[in-house]
Parts: structure tokens; C-alpha cells; sequence
């Protein structure tokens, strides 16, 4: 897939603004709002500065890539930064497309991802430039942000470019994806995308001028960069930036009442781990409207332990697919009646359940997610087969699986590719995940099915103990009070750690291929 690029500058003439920047109509009607605010450094910036360094940012970057008409890349590895941000802006601004690189994988890892995109430029982080020299001499031209005559002196003096005027339909984003099949795919990510994404969490998460939101997940993630950031920024409201999750770090900005953050958004492992800090206290928290969830399951246990301390957690559903496609309202008694729901369609997409035969599936049966909408991928970056097998017409196939209850609201029991069968049953790991999270003494899980020669498949719990751990036949006791006999695992495995992704979810073809023959 190789998407067109057809730049031309603004009309300068033109009254009012034709604009999906998420910057420029807010530096014009609230220049001197604190727009953004970097825990890490205390540096902040207003609509209008923002705007600015976007703008010269924006010169920067098409001085150096040229005019060539086609969708050039720009590549970025590094951790969440008021530079990054400006980057991203930047690239849209230039009618350039962003890529943010997961600063976890390793140096041969990004140098597929990198082979690849092909971007024009890579820009990095002091702390990764040992991981770029790690890469080889197979690079594009590549710059460091805070080096000496490097990318952050450049910006610094240079002038303000015009905005490119671009179809709608062009690539502004691309993200890779995390990789729990072990097979990264590039996500393209066009103006209209971004935008209808941010549209659907500002609408689904009551995002306001008045909003103050907490970013301390990665930016290559679409939570990170457009659930959050850009949405936020769109929204007018205030983006304070961490680099990185540290629960007590966390909590402490949180409970912060001179930043009187209003949004969080986190997944499963960090909830939990806010929650067991011995620096919890939800009494601090009180400017929070509820703390977002997304990226894997979540188990209603933790749920409760929110609601007790009179936080909810705000589940939610979503994918760089589709940004945010599924989500809770911000009710504290929605959250109650329909634990481990994700809610409700986002206004500006169209949910389908279908079954195997092409057909939606009643309610209370489960079916394939498939989505529609503005936000929606046009497919992914040279992959022609892939793009077609995940699409029926307008719909994508999400891959996972999900069961409308009473009232409309989703839940989505696994992905389609997790299920196994024993016994001639369908089997849902979340829901036996969801069952061994309750158990005090477990911190972490994944369920996976493993081939069986007597019923086919059969489920093996892989556990991550507190510090006092389970036998595993307490685990086995604790399903066999709460499952039926097929679903019950029958085998434990106790782990270390469970590989996840920066969204959280469980890479289970690792623990597949670690573990199929033991």
C-alpha cells in the first residue's frame, strides 16, 4: 500500500480555518492557555508556543526531506517528551507521516520495522542512541534531539512554515502494531483517522477545555498519542507528560492538586499496580473523573477494589485500528451494573457482531467485532493481502470476539484467535484469566490452550505469584469452585513475568512456543 501525497500550500487568502491541527485553532482563540506541561523537566507551553515550535518544526523537517510527491516517514525513538509531541504535529504539518518506534524492542527488532517503513529521517533520544548505533549502517539520516547541533537547536531558529493543505485521506500517522502474533504490522493512520478518533474519546470521556490529563502511556501506542494527546489538545484542555509509568511517581502527580488532573488513562497491570503502591491513597484523587482502561481485560475484582475506594475504572475498547471504538460512560452505577463491560459503540462508529456464517449474531450470543467509520485505517502500510483480509467491504474484522447484553453495552470475552476447544466447547481464556486474577495471592495471569490428545485442547494457566505464592493446587481448587470442568485449566505453570505489550495485552505465542512441548 503505498498512499498518495499531493502537497500544496494553504490558501493564504482564505477567512476562518479549514483545519483538523489540533493546534492552530486553539493558539488563535487561547494563546496563552498552558497547553502542555512535562513532569520530568517542570517545562511547560502555551497554545500559542506550542504552536510556534510546531511551525518551526514543521520548516525543519520539510528542509531537510525535500518535496517529493509522496508520503515520506519520519521516525522517532524515544520516551513520551514535549518534543516528540511537536514532531508528531509537525509531520501532519508538513504533510509528513509520524512514526513512533516502540523504544522497548531491541536494535535487530527496529531495524526490520525501519527496513520496512523506509522513513527519510530517524530521530532519537540521548538515552537510545546506543541502540541506533547498535542498528548498523543500514539507517536513514539520523539525528539526535539534544546533541549538539541537533534536532532541538534546529527547530530552535528556525521559521515558521506554513501548514500543507492536504486531502483528508492522507497518512498523518503510522503505527506499528504491538506484536502479540509476533508479526508487527504498520497502521496508516490518515487526517480524518486521527481526527474522528480524537472526536470519539472527547465525546465517550467527556473531554473538555477544562480537562487535565496525565499521559504516562507511550506515545508509539494509540492510547498515548491520540486517545490522549491529541484529543486533549483538540479539546483545549491542559496535557501533562511523563515519560514513563512509576506508580509512585504516578500517584504523586496525580494527587497533585496544583495540576488537578481530571484523566487517566492506564491498562490492567498499571491499575493493579497503582492500587497495591503503599502510596495509594484515593483520598488525593478526588479531581479524577475516573481512571480509563484499555488494551486487555479487566477483571471485576479489580474493578470492586476501585469502586470501594470510590474511583471507577472506565473500561474501554479500541485498537490502532480504529482508535477508540467501544467505551463505558462515566457513571459510577454504569460501572457497577456491567462489570468487565466496554461499554457502548463510539457516536462515530458502526459495531457489527457477526458470526461464522457472515451474519449478526442475536444478542447474548457472541460474535465477531467488525467496525465502520471515519476513524477506521485504510489498511496497512505494503501489506495488499493483509489489508484485504482484514476488511468485508467498509468492515474491519477486529479479530476479537464480543456479546451484547441487555441494554446494548459489549463485553468482549477473548480474541477470536485465543479460543480453544475441549471437549467440543468453546473456551474463552479471559474468563478463566478473569477467575485466577481474583485469587489474592496472584498477581498476574494468562491462559493459553495447548494442544490435548484426549479432549483436543486443554487449557494451562500461566501465573505470576504475590510474594507469598499459591500451590497449584489451590489454584485448581479456587476454578473448580467458580468454573465448569472444561474450562477449568489443567495444567499451572508459575512464571516470572508474562511477556505483555506496551498496551498490555498478553504475547502469547511467546508463552506458546516457550511452552507447547513441556
Amino acid at each position: 500500500m503505498q498512499p498518495e501525497f499531493r502537497p500544496a500550500l494553504a490558501d493564504k487568502g482564505a477567512v476562518g480555518l479549514e483545519t483538523d491541527d489540533p493546534v492552530i485553532y486553539r493558539a488563535l482563540v487561547a494563546p496563552e492557555r498552558q497547553a502542555v506541561y512535562e513532569v520530568v523537566t517542570g517545562r511547560s507551553e502555551t497554545y500559542a508556543s506550542l504552536n510556534a515550535a510546531v511551525g518551526r518544526a514543521a520548516y525543519r523537517l520539510r528542509e531537510m526531506v525535500g518535496n517529493r510527491l509522496e508520503a515520506q516517514r519520519i521516525a522517532f525513538l524515544g520516551r513520551n517528551s514535549i518534543e516528540q509531541l511537536v514532531l508528531c504535529l509537525a509531520c501532519q504539518r508538513a504533510g509528513l507521516v509520524f512514526v513512533p518506534l516502540n523504544w522497548r524492542l531491541g536494535a535487530a527488532e527496529l531495524v526490520q520495522i525501519l527496513a520496512d517503513c523506509e522513513p527519510s529521517l530517524l530521530l532519537h533520544d540521548a538515552e537510545f542512541a546506543a541502540v541506533v548505533a547498535d542498528m548498523g549502517a543500514a539507517l536513514p539520516k539520523t539525528i539526535g534531539v539534544e546533541s549538539e547541533n541537533g534536532w532541538a537547536e534546529m527547530v530552535a531558529t528556525a521559521p515558521e512554515a506554513e501548514p500543507v493543505a492536504l486531502d483528508d485521506h492522507a497518512p498523518c500517522i503510522m503505527l506499528y502494531t504491538s506484536g502479540t502474533t509476533g508479526s508487527p504490522k504498520g497502521v496508516v493512520i490518515t487526517r480524518r483517522n486521527a481526527f474522528a478518533s480524537a472526536i470519539n474519546f472527547s465525546l465517550v470521556g467527556e473531554v473538555t477545555g477544562r480537562s487535565v490529563a496525565l499521559c504516562d502511556l507511550p506515545f508509539f501506542h494509540t492510547i498515548g498519542l491520540v486517545a490522549i494527546a491529541r484529543t486533549t489538545l483538540m479539546m483545549g484542555g491542559r496535557l501533562i507528560i511523563s515519560d514513563r509509568f512509576l506508580p509512585d511517581r504516578t500517584l504523586s502527580v496525580l494527587g497533585d492538586p496544583a495540576l488537578g488532573i481530571t484523566h487517566y488513562f492506564a491498562v490492567p497491570q498499571m491499575a493493579a499496580a497503582l492500587r497495591q503502591s503503599l502510596s495509594w491513597d484515593p483520598t488525593a484523587l478526588k479531581a479524577l473523573q475516573a481512571i480509563f482502561i484499555g488494551g486487555a481485560p479487566l477483571s471485576p475484582a479489580l474493578i470492586q477494589t476501585f469502586l470501594d475506594d470510590g474511583i471507577p475504572l472506565v473500561n474501554g475498547y479500541g485498537m490502532s485500528e480504529a482508535g477508540t471504538s467501544i467505551h463505558m460512560p462515566l457513571d459510577r452505577d454504569a460501572v457497577a451494573r456491567h462489570p468487565g463491560s466496554v461499554g457502548f459503540p463510539a457516536p462515530l462508529l458502526a459495531v457489527r457482531l457477526v458470526g461464522e456464517d457472515g451474519q449478526d449474531v442475536p444478542d447474548g450470543e457472541v460474535g465477531e467485532i467488525w467496525v465502520k467509520g471515519p476513524s477506521v485505517t485504510p489498511g496497512y502500510w505494503k501489506k495488499p493481502a493483509e489489508t484485504a483480509r482484514a476488511f468485508v467491504g467498509e468492515w474491519y474484522r477486529t479479530g476479537d470476539l464480543g456479546r451484547r447484553a441487555e441494554g446494548g453495552v459489549i463485553h468482549v470475552p477473548d480474541r477470536l484467535k485465543d479460543m480453544y476447544i475441549s471437549g467440543g466447547e468453546n473456551v474463552f481464556p479471559a474468563e478463566i484469566e478473569a477467575v485466577i486474577g481474583a485469587h489474592p495471592k496472584v498477581r498476574d495471569v494468562a491462559v493459553l490452550g495447548l494442544p490435548d490428545p484426549k479432549w483436543g485442547e486443554c487449557g494451562v494457566a500461566f501465573i505470576v505469584a504475590h510474594a507469598e505464592a499459591p500451590s497449584a493446587d489451590e489454584i485448581i481448587a479456587h476454578c473448580a469452585e467458580r468454573l465448569a470442568s472444561n474450562k477449568r485449566p489443567a495444567r499451572i505453570v508459575f512464571l516470572d513475568q508474562i511477556p505483555r505489550t506496551a498496551s498490555g495485552k498478553a504475547q502469547k505465542h511467546i508463552l506458546r512456543q516457550t511452552h507447547a512441548s513441556h
